[in-house]
Formats: structure tokens, C-alpha cells, sequence
């Protein structure tokens, strides 16, 4: 079976670009044949090459992050290429693409670029427009996935799909040999993920500094580790890294802090595992509310069940449902007194991480990737022998 891609990949900084890297190789280790289309630089993808399309049995793209190149590249294959059986990976349900992929000529793509709030306005007065081309797309494509169960249903609704078109696959991970948890006598924290505003980093550090002022003797480490410099779809805000050190300052934090920024990929195993459970003080944006809910998951969450950690995540997106296995505790986002409150349970128990870590580890060993591009194979397979 040959399947294109259509994704963003690696060298690009952003977690849908890593997941696709990933997911490619994956398939691959289970014997699908996995191409990436042609692409024209400044121009998305290239849909007219006969040569290429005439070769493929299903095109699977990756949505989400805010990108318009790969949703586009769909609604031009239904019309190029009808016989080509398409379906997704949609990382940020309940909607495909939230904002228009190719906003309008003239004033209006000027708008997209100026700072914000105005290309989130753009963006709501396009709404409509946008989820009737979503609804659209949803309904040429033979199979949509969603990496939550939370995703799948608030997918289904919004799309107005069939139940059997809209499917839960995991997301996947690598397998890795489990560590004992450090010692119990200062417990150590991480954040692993790309810094950018919206992950609730502010509230992270309101509640550690909480945790001190309440306890000065507290043993107690967070580490900030991940990608200082992502390619973010609606822009960035000033020197968020530098805006970041100032707040640990102002809070009386900054040497309880440690960073290990653009950690390379071989060493997040070691410094997930010298840790005693993970961090995600994600807020949903209060903006993309206006247009839907997102409740998909995240990448930094699978490291963690891959290294056997536990996660201490808000209740943002669907991450009620992927710490509900045991593997960790959530916390209502934006509100750093009840995280700090389960900073201090930890603190407390030191037992719970290691509770945390055996539900993770056996989690992790659940949704390993060649599991899970089995998943994606046989639901390829099914699709493509449907369109015969």
C-alpha cells in the first residue's frame, strides 16, 4: 500500500511536525510505503503532478497547529484527483483548520499578518466561512482520527460525520527501558515541551512560588526544558523566554529554576527520567474558544508514559482523559493555588510518583508506536478496500 503524506515535517519547530516524523517512520517499520508529495516552496503542495497522485492508494494528511497547506491540499485533490481515497490525523479537534487557510487578497491578507488581536478578529469574522469549507472537507474524506476519545466525539459532532468515519487512535511512542525514580529527598519537577504563551507557564511558576512561601524549606526543583524557538501560526509576542526569566525573578524563584532549552532528541529519555513527574499547565486560549473547543492531547504527554513518569496536567484540552489511566492527577486550569495544592500532595507523598510511573510505563507500553501504525495500517487497508 502507498500512502502520501501530506504534513508538516522536521526541520520545521512545532509538535505536529515531530508526531509526523514519527508517525512516518513508524508505518514504515510495518511495511507501508509512506512517500511525501511534491512540494512547491511558497506554494503548498503540489497537487498536478499526475505521476505522483496515479502512484497512491490513500493520502493521509496531519491537521492542526493553525496550518492551511495540507487542508488546502485536500479540497484540491477532491477535485483533481476524485478516485484517491483521503482521510487525517486531526490534532486539534472539534475542528479541522480553525481559521481560514487562505485568507483573502488585498487588506484582509495584510490583516492576517499584523500583531494581535487582529488576525484573531479576522479569524472570528471568518468563522463561518471557515467551518462550512471544515464541514466540506470532512465529508469528502474516508476517515478522520482523532488521538483522544474526547477529541473523537467533539470531532464527530462539530463535522456532522457518521459515527464510522471518525476514529480514536492514540497517540504513539517509543519504547524505552524504565528507570527507578531519583530519590525522594528533593522532588523534581519538569516542564518539557516548546516554550510559547498559551501552555500556563505563568501559572506554574505562581504555584511553585506559592509552594515556597507557604513551605521556605521545601526540597523542591522545576526544571523548563523544550523548544525556545517554535514556528507558531499566529505569531509570537515579544521575548517570551526573557518575559519568563523576569516573572521567576519578580516571584522569588529564579534559582529554584532549572533550564535545559532545545534539549536534542537523544538526551529527553535521560532528562524525563531524572525527573519525578511531568508538568502541563496548559490553559485553553480563551479566543479559539469563541470558534470551538480543542481537546486533543500533547507529544510531551507521550514522552512521559514512554519514560515511565507521571503527569501532573490541567484540565485543558482532553487531558482529564489522558491522565485518567492512574498515570497522574489533573488540576483546573489557570488557577495556580490548586496546582500549587498538588505540588504540596507530592511533596507530601513522594509514594504518588511512583504510583504515577508504573500506570505510565504500562500505558506507554500500550500505545507504542508499532502498535499504533498497526492501528493506522488496518484502517488504511479497510478505507482503500471500500473504494474498489
Amino acid at each position: 500500500m502507498r500512502v502520501a503524506l501530506l504534513a508538516p515535517l522536521p526541520p520545521l519547530q512545532n509538535g505536529i511536525a515531530d508526531y509526523a516524523q514519527a508517525w512516518m517512520q513508524a508505518l514504515r517499520g510495518v511495511g507501508v510505503d509512506v512517500c511525501v508529495p511534491p512540494h512547491r516552496d511558497g506554494e503548498g503542495w503540489d497537487t498536478h503532478d499526475a505521476d505522483f497522485w496515479q502512484g497512491v492508494d490513500i493520502v493521509h494528511a496531519q491537521l492542526g497547529g493553525g496550518r492551511g497547506p495540507e487542508f488546502v491540499a485536500l479540497e484540491q485533490l477532491r477535485v483533481r484527483w476524485p478516485q484517491l481515497a483521503t482521510s487525517a490525523t486531526v490534532h486539534d479537534p472539534e475542528r479541522l483548520v480553525w481559521r481560514s487557510p487562505d485568507p483573502a487578497r488585498g487588506v484582509l491578507r495584510r490583516v492576517a499578518t499584523w500583531p494581535r488581536p487582529l488576525p484573531q478578529l479576522l479569524a472570528l469574522a471568518q468563522d463561518r466561512s471557515t467551518l462550512a469549507r471544515e464541514r466540506n472537507v470532512a465529508a469528502g474524506l474516508d476517515a478522520m482520527v482523532a488521538l483522544t476519545r474526547t477529541g473523537a466525539t467533539c470531532l464527530r459532532e462539530r463535522m456532522r460525520s457518521a459515527a464510522d468515519k471518525v476514529h480514536f487512535i492514540a497517540h504513539g511512542n517509543p519504547v524505552f527501558a524504565q528507570a527507578e525514580l531519583p530519590p525522594d529527598e528533593v522532588v523534581r519537577l519538569l516542564y518539557f515541551g516548546f516554550i510559547y504563551p498559551g501552555k500556563g507557564i505563568e501559572d506554574l511558576f505562581e504555584a511553585v512560588a506559592e509552594v515556597f512561601r507557604t513551605r521556605p524549606q521545601a526540597r523542591l526543583v522545576l526544571t523548563m526544558a523544550g523548544g525556545s524557538s517554535p514556528e507558531l501560526a499566529f505569531g509570537s509576542r515579544g521575548n517570551y523566554l526573557s518575559q519568563l526569566r523576569e516573572l521567576a525573578t519578580g516571584l522569588g524563584i529564579a534559582e529554584r529554576i532549572a533550564w535545559q532549552l532545545d534539549l536534542p532528541a537523544e538526551g529527553i529519555l535521560d532528562c524525563v527520567q531524572a525527573h519525578h513527574a511531568m508538568v502541563l499547565p496548559y490553559r485553553d486560549s480563551r479566543k479559539l474558544a469563541l470558534l470551538g473547543k480543542l481537546r486533543g492531547t500533547s507529544g510531551a504527554l507521550s514522552w512521559a508514559n514512554a519514560s515511565g513518569r507521571g503527569v501532573i496536567a490541567s484540565d485543558a484540552r482532553a487531558f482529564a482523559e489522558e491522565v485518567s489511566y492512574g498515570n497522574g492527577v489533573v488540576f483546573a486550569q489557570g488557577q495556580s493555588h490548586a496546582l500549587a495544592q498538588r505540588i504540596v500532595a507530592l511533596l507530601d507523598a513522594p509514594s504518588l510518583a511512583r504510583q504515577w510511573a508504573v500506570a505510565a510505563s504500562a500505558l506507554g507500553k500500550q500505545r507504542q508506536w508499532q502498535t499504533i501504525a498497526d492501528e493506522f495500517a488496518a484502517l488504511f487497508a479497510s478505507v482503500v478496500e471500500r473504494r474498489r
